[in-house]
């Protein structure tokens, strides 16, 4: 195997991907200095740019990185989307033809804000030369089935199976994740039925076209009700009373929220500031819950725990005002 000069071998094998930016690319190759200020090509340090007649005109397109005309080295990246503002400034000399889902799992990591390097290392564990003769399995970009039967990719736009032009694909896809956290929360599954809930969240929060017909807009309101109420009473039950504020909120300003789901919304809310202490903000919220359900036994009920907290806080604030001026 060649070298370089410091005597590294001249290979991708153990180098890194040193920087990853969202929507636009994920770059790779410095396997000398591993932070985008080294590597070495066999033709030597630098050498001169080929062509431009391949346009950056989708992802998954492979293209040099440079320092300006004529500095190819051995850093490269791959496109995350057609990035068009690049031709004629970088060389395209390749493609991915299998692990595109390994690509954007890549571009999603966690990555440090100052030099885009993930935070936790994407090495290249191996590399080397396909043979002629390579077939790309049917099945290659398949998104894998959990064990929960949920086989959709975590963005929307990223899935094959999904096109964000057919309506029926996307709320296909929502539905099928919802139910899988209806039934993961029928068993008490609570940490699962929240992931999958959040996931479809993220779907709805990801499609917004401007050509639906009345009926899907409905559909689409709807959910936007559903899910986060959803989302609510697995994160009670998980205490996880932050995400239970947030959910509940985007309920109260949902377009589609009835009197139903609004009680519902305020009652789950306010029960996350009763665990939170904060009785005042609680019982604001139970008690807008019955105007909206006045006989609901559930916010009665609280209410009157609340009440009963908040009589405990004044009564204990009370006794440690009187020791400070004792």
């Amino acid at each position: 195997m060649a070298k370089t000069k410091p005597d590294v071998p001249l290979s991708y094998k153990g180098s890194i991907f040193h920087r990853v930016i969202k929507d636009f690319m994920c770059q790779f190759g410095d396997f000398t200095n591993f932070n985008g200020t080294g590597g070495e090509s066999i033709y030597g340090e630098k050498f001169e740019d080929e062509n431009f007649t391949v346009k950056h005109d989708k992802p998954f397109l492979l293209s040099m990185a440079n320092a300006g005309p004529n500095t190819n080295g051995s850093q490269a990246f791959i496109t995350c989307v057609p990035t068009p503002h690049l031709d004629g400034k970088h060389v395209v000399f390749g493609e991915v033809i299998q692990g595109k889902r390994i690509v954007r799992l890549i571009e999603n990591q966690q990555c440090d804000q100052e030099n885009n390097k993930p935070l936790r290392d994407v090495k290249i564990d191996d590399c080397g030369v396909l043979p002629d003769d390579y077939q790309v399995p049917e099945n290659a970009e398949a998104t894998p089935t959990d064990e929960y039967g949920d086989n959709y990719e975590d963005v929307l736009k990223q899935d094959e199976k999904v096109d964000l032009k057919n309506f029926d694909t996307v709320l296909k896809a929502i539905e099928t994740v919802k139910n899988i956290g209806t039934e993961q929360f029928k068993k008490q599954n609570y940490s699962v039925a929240l992931e999958k809930y959040v996931k479809c969240d993220k779907f709805l929060k990801e499609y917004f076209p401007e050509d639906l017909e009345k009926e899907q807009i409905e559909k689409i309101n709807q959910l936007k009700v559903s899910i986060p109420l959803n989302i609510a009473i697995c994160a009670l039950k998980l205490k996880d009373y932050k995400q239970v504020l947030v959910a509940s909120s985007e309920v109260l300003y949902a377009e589609a929220a009835d009197e139903k789901a609004k009680a519902k919304a305020l009652y789950r809310r306010g029960l996350a500031y009763y665990h939170v202490n904060d009785t005042d903000m609680a019982l604001n919220d139970l008690e807008m819950a019955t105007t909206f359900q006045p006989n609901d036994a559930a916010i009665l009920k609280a209410i009157h725990d609340t009440k009963l907290k908040r009589k405990q806080q004044n009564e204990k604030a009370k006794k440690s005002l009187s020791k400070m001026f004792s």
